[in-house]
């Protein structure tokens, strides 16, 4: 058994939008490795359908809502035990548009789930852990928290969810409570993969990194599932960025992008 293989060890896992998407494909792995996985969602029946195929607790919650995080932060460690590890996964994104054409109303939203959203889940289950002295936290950012995006509130929010992360990881150390953050790049969910077959990208993301490839979703779930468990014991206040490389090939752009591998034509690096 490798190291990896029982990281759990029976404690509890919260993923927060854990229903569908790198939210669901990280509670499958965490369960796989001995984690007892707790499923929220918005969407209630997903939460519950993911939950009861892991043996685990599923619930519904809007992580916008204050009541409702509490009540579910109750429920939880009442009918399934402490909530040792908690990933923030919950997310809503925004169509490219200019500042004049996005809505208000999608901007208040965006911020509301993303970032208000991240905060209340922090706090209540962070609160829990920090007085009980252990408890690791990952929060969800984005790559668009890393550079410039037309995607507006999206981009904001994220990057303020990965500055609450610095806030948070400084606020609860001394307590026994790690928070990170993971920054996934364009990774190949069901609404990526729909928005590649449908050709609502200008291109393909891929073409963008340095690895010329996006991002798999379980790529993403290690990466989680390592920050959570006691294999990161000494790290907190990280952003891990998951991202095939984006952020490091979009500056070769003006020198012609990245070189492609010597078998496939490129030029030897030898």
């Amino acid at each position: 058994m490798t190291t990896a293989d029982n990281t759990g060890a029976g404690r509890v896992v919260l993923i927060i939008g854990g229903g569908s998407g790198i939210g669901e494909t990280t509670g499958r792995l965490m369960g796989a490795r001995g984690w007892r996985v707790a499923i929220a969602d918005q969407d209630g029946a997903a939460a519950e359908r993911v939950a009861a195929s892991l043996g685990g607790y599923g619930l519904g919650m809007d992580v916008a809502v204050e009541t409702e995080v509490e009540r579910a932060a109750a429920t939880i460690e009442d009918e399934f035990g402490a909530v040792h590890g908690l990933v923030v996964a919950a997310a809503i994104f925004q169509d490219v548009m200019p500042p004049d054409k996005l809505p208000m109303a999608v901007w208040d939203r965006t911020l509301q789930v993303n970032l208000t959203g991240t905060y209340l889940a922090n706090r209540a289950f962070g609160s829990r852990m920090a007085k009980r002295g252990a408890g690791s936290i990952v929060n969800i950012a984005s790559i668009a928290a890393l550079g410039s995006m037309p995607v507006h509130a999206y981009g904001t929010s994220k990057a303020a969810v990965a500055h609450l992360t610095l806030n948070l990881a400084g606020e609860w150390g001394r307590a026994g409570v790690r928070v990170n953050c993971v920054s996934p790049g364009s990774t190949l969910v069901p609404r990526v993969e729909e928005r590649l077959k449908s050709g609502r990208y200008a291109a393909d993301p891929g073409t963008f990194t340095a690895l010329g490839r996006i991002v798999r979703p379980n790529e993403v779930a290690e990466a989680i599932e390592f920050l959570v468990s006691d294999r990161a014991s000494a790290i907190t206040g990280v952003n891990l960025v998951v991202d095939a490389g984006w952020h490091v090939a979009g500056t070769w752009a003006q020198h012609g992008g990245v070189r492609p591998a010597p078998s496939q034509g490129g030029p030897s690096r030898a």
